[in-house]
């Protein structure tokens, strides 16, 4: 094991095996039903059991970040356990105020526990592929100003595509107008989201139909990455057969050295619905 210790968020959506593994730190945001009814992402409230009951009630769902505190209390327990250093890897600023919370810790603590917290500037596995790839890195002795070059490097090359398939969820939480969603639907549209340079969800481009979004996923991926070794990572809300077709395809076309299909969580799942496919690619170094 190595002296240094990283932290991420719960979406980041990395599977409870990998998480072990690798000895990932994971802090839970919240899922709200109304008022009386919270859960901790991950914790009490599995992404199967949040599709359940986001299929049989009438309550949109809301989520909240995770407290300045509870980084605070796990920060502390990792650098009293084995005083190391610690990266912190979070859900993307202009989506959440995760990142906000971790710092402000990071910031409580000052000098005495060393905390470098790093805004993703992505959601689901695509923190989750850089989060693995670094956690891999400390695990094999690195250091941290070794971690955060290869971290560096993974911010400049990790892209990731979402498919939604419905327009629903986007609307309801106020990523689109109703007209859009509207118009979508009638016109069988299957909108490819990406995140910018900020971190913010952006259309990338609307297509007509599943095969379409993904031989233009395809496509971009190809002039991406081309011949490298990737990391892919493929992140689904109640899509699993789906995912792995994909997965599949995308074995064709590249040199995948690393795969990874997990659920997308409570969190993200509010935000997007069911049967939401997200793409997570990044490179691969020969260390």
């Amino acid at each position: 094991m190595g002296n240094v210790k990283i932290v991420t968020d719960s979406t980041a959506d990395i599977p409870y095996d990998l998480q072990r593994e690798l000895d990932i730190s994971v802090v839970p945001l919240k899922v709200h039903f109304g008022e009386d009814e919270t859960y901790e992402d991950g914790v009490d409230l599995t992404a199967d059991e949040f599709y359940k009951k986001l299929a049989s009630t009438s309550i949109i769902p809301t989520t909240s970040q995770p407290t300045p505190y509870q980084f605070e209390t796990e920060y502390r327990r990792l650098y009293e356990k084995e005083k190391s250093d610690i990266i912190s890897i979070h859900l993307s600023s202009k989506l959440s105020g995760t990142f906000q919370s971790a710092y402000i810790a990071s910031q409580t603590l000052g000098e005495d526990i060393p905390v470098s917290v790093i805004d993703s500037k992505r959601a689901s596995y695509a923190i989750g592929v850089i989060v693995v790839e670094v956690a891999a890195l400390a695990n094999r002795g690195a250091s941290k100003e070794e971690c955060l070059a290869r971290l560096d490097d993974l911010l400049k090359d990790t892209s990731v595509f979402f498919m939604v398939d419905t327009l629903e969820y986007l609307e309801k939480n106020g990523r689109i107008g109703k007209a859009s969603a509207i118009l979508g639907s009638l016109l069988k549209i299957k909108p490819i989201l990406s995140l910018n340079e900020a971190g913010e969800v952006y259309p990338f481009e609307k297509v007509r139909g599943y095969k379409k979004a993904v031989n233009k996923i395809i496509q971009e991926f190809e002039e991406r990455y081309g011949s490298s070794d990737i990391h892919v990572g493929i992140s689904h809300a109640q899509a699993e057969e789906a995912a792995n077709s994909l997965m599949s395809d995308l074995r064709n076309h590249f040199s995948i050295k690393k795969q990874v299909i997990t659920n997308i969580g409570p969190v993200i799942g509010t935000h997007v619905g069911p049967g939401t496919i997200s793409v997570s690619v990044t490179k691969m170094t020969n260390n």
